[in-house]
């Protein structure tokens, strides 16, 4: 029986050269026949369906577009806010040009054309934003057309969106002043970047000048404990407040499921303009964490990650302020990913070698390619990222090799921060420092060999679980204040929501920190035990996969792991405020403590099972299939 599957990609496919694996099956001795393979252009596939909403990309720059061909027209009936105005972006995979026309009819009146425009340069979106204020209150018909001498020509019509434009000089918009909420929210996403290498945290390097200020001006959390120790799981929590043993992203594969509602769909739910920035693919769609974002720059659009290198925040920045300017009037929510910390560390100059000697670049460059043929892990072998032991078998001493590579991570920090900066002074240009709540905050650490590796494999301990968290608000956020209670990532979407004025979804597991900020009285609720959950990846330099679960509280950390490989222990238990990076084990000595810990975490367990959601997989037989076609068009369902 010879059968036809359409397989859809979930990762972006640039047009570079690439391998495809084909597994029919994982039963052994099977056997089958390929008859063809043919892989379909997204140009071919849009030809064969029906005009309509998708999540489609230019050049790797996301946005929920309307599709059409020319000569198509999309008319929507739509009552106008007062002071409206109509953003949006269109763009087109043709060579041949095309134009798109919005018109506006009222009755009885003839078509108005509001806005032409002509794209000639395709796999690029071009913004455009149309005054609607003279149609404002009224009842209007919005037309959308293209025009092309190229019969069907494909047009793009990216996040159309009408806002209401506040009016100027209100008290809660206007310059220099601070309103009751936020008009701009930006959450900076540090990649692997260590709270230890920050100056507020005591680190003697001064790697953060801009982040050592911004803290000062505003209120630092002293021990904030990731939920995840690499971005793929850990990035999930961030974005809904939920425990990846709800969430249910594990692996390399794992999809967020649709039914999970991430800050930036509240945001945009409350009429806020989203834009999301990010450098790791794990960060948007190929995780289905692209849900509520008007736009989406993926890594593949920025021209250093292609080239291989992690050192995106001067480009970023560039990207960011001209989108600030062009949304100073209206509610924004920006997701600033910066992966400048995560391997390869080296920076560019001037910050190559600001913490690392010039002169000893060679020879560190020389060791690694030593000891690379003896790495066990072929993804760390590419990267080479060491092992304690490998670098010992290499002849090469570990120390040393490890402090040249902290002097180009300590670099990339500082390269970042001055980008911070930048972004802090334009922010002030454009009137937006005082109406702008800035959190940052990291998605894990990194490690160098406190525990034998390199590099942030899932495993639970402080290195990699202990991260920064700093809020920002000149005027509202407490300035110069230390938070000293454990805290978690998780905690971070229901502060900004409570802070911006919203109602946070249910089921969000983390809590709002905005009591302890303030610092007045009891705080219900805290202190909080933190959870880090780590699921092993399959590694055949490694027989065991191992899987751990780490709950802190009250000073003491209780890691559990459930598989391990042979002598190491099941439990483990640290005394975090003597020894935050879990040196040294004291379980023996406190099985009092580490049985109450233990029913504890036990009981968290059974809580955030409980609550797991549903994959999209189990969709079909609880959804309509209108409503599942629609989030298959947005790329939420695959």
């Amino acid at each position: 029986e010879m059968r036809t599957y359409v397989l859809r990609t979930t990762a972006s496919v640039l047009a570079a050269p690439r391998h495809l694996l084909l597994r029919p099956t994982d039963v052994a001795g099977a056997t089958f026949e390929i008859e063809s393979v043919r892989v379909v252009s997204r140009r071919e596939h849009l030809a064969s369906v029906s005009a309509g909403l998708g999540w489609h990309g230019m050049s790797e720059v996301y946005r929920e577009a309307l599709v059409a061909r020319a000569p198509d027209a999309l008319r929507f009936d739509v009552r106008l806010p007062v002071r409206p105005r109509l953003d949006l972006a269109v763009g087109t995979i043709e060579e041949s040009p095309v134009t798109f026309r919005v018109e506006a009819r009222e009755a009885g009146k003839e078509d108005a054309v509001l806005l032409e425009r002509t794209v000639t340069v395709p796999h690029r979106w071009e913004t455009a934003t149309v005054d609607l204020a003279r149609l404002g209150g009224r009842d209007v018909t919005l037309a959308l057309t293209l025009a092309s001498d190229k019969p069907r020509a494909l047009g793009f019509w990216g996040t159309p969106v009408i806002r209401a434009v506040p009016e100027r000089g209100r008290a809660d918009v206007g310059r220099g002043t601070t309103p009751a909420r936020p008009q701009g929210v930006i959450l900076v996403w540090m990649d692997t970047l260590r709270r230890d290498h920050l100056p507020m945290y005591g680190y003697a390097r001064p790697t953060a000048p801009t982040l050592t200020r911004m803290a000062a001006e505003g209120t630092l959390y002293d021990d904030c404990v990731a939920q995840a120790t690499w971005t793929k799981v850990s990035g999930p929590s961030i974005l809904t407040s939920l425990y990846p043993s709800t969430h249910g992203v594990h692996g390399f594969s794992d999809l967020l499921p649709s039914s999970a509602t991430t800050i930036a769909e509240v945001y945009r739910q409350a009429g806020y303009s989203t834009l999301g920035l990010e450098t790791i693919q794990f960060v948007g769609k190929f995780s289905n964490q692209h849900q509520g974002f008007e736009e989406l720059h993926e890594q593949g659009s920025f021209p250093e990650r292609q080239a291989g290198s992690t050192k995106v925040a001067r480009t970023e920045v560039d990207r960011l302020i001209p989108w600030l300017a062009a949304h100073r009037d209206v509610p924004f929510f920006v997701l600033l990913h910066i992966s400048d910390p995560h391997s390869m560390y080296r920076p560019y100059p001037p910050y190559d070698t600001m913490f690392a000697d010039p002169r000893g670049r060679e020879e560190h460059e020389r060791e690694r390619e030593k000891v690379r043929p003896l790495i066990g892990n072929a993804n760390m072998r590419r990267f080479g990222m060491p092992t304690r032991d490998e670098l010992v078998r290499g002849g090469v001493d570990p120390e040393r090799y490890i402090a040249y590579e902290q002097g180009w991570y300590d670099g990339s920090i500082r390269a970042m921060d001055a980008e911070l900066g930048r972004l802090r002074e334009r922010l002030g240009e454009m009137g937006l420092d005082r109406r702008t709540l800035i959190a940052f905050l990291a998605d894990h650490g990194e490690e160098f060999l406190e525990h034998g590796h390199t590099f942030h494999h899932p495993r639970v301990y402080g290195e990699l679980a202990n991260v920064p968290l700093i809020l920002w608000w000149p005027g509202v956020v407490p300035a110069g204040t230390r938070v000293a209670e454990t805290v978690e990532l998780i905690d971070v979407m229901p502060t900004l929501l409570e802070l911006s004025g919203l109602a946070a979804p249910k089921g969000m597991q983390g809590a709002s920190l905005v009591s302890l900020m303030r610092g007045a009285g009891a705080h219900p609720g805290w202190p909080r035990p933190a959870i880090t959950e780590a699921f092993g990846l399959p590694d055949p330099s490694v027989p065991t996969v191992e899987d751990s679960f780490a709950l802190s509280r009250d000073g003491w950390k209780l890691a559990h792991h459930v598989t391990r490989a042979a002598g190491r222990p099941e439990f483990e238990l640290f005394d975090r405020r003597k020894d935050p990076l879990d040196a040294t084990d004291m379980a023996a000595q406190h099985p009092d403590v580490v049985a109450r810990l233990l029913r504890e975490m036990q009981a968290w367990q059974r809580m955030a099972e409980s609550a797991r959601l549903k994959p999209d997989s189990a969709l079909a037989s609880t959804v309509s299939g209108e409503e599942l076609e629609r989030l298959r068009a947005l790329g939420y369902v695959q």
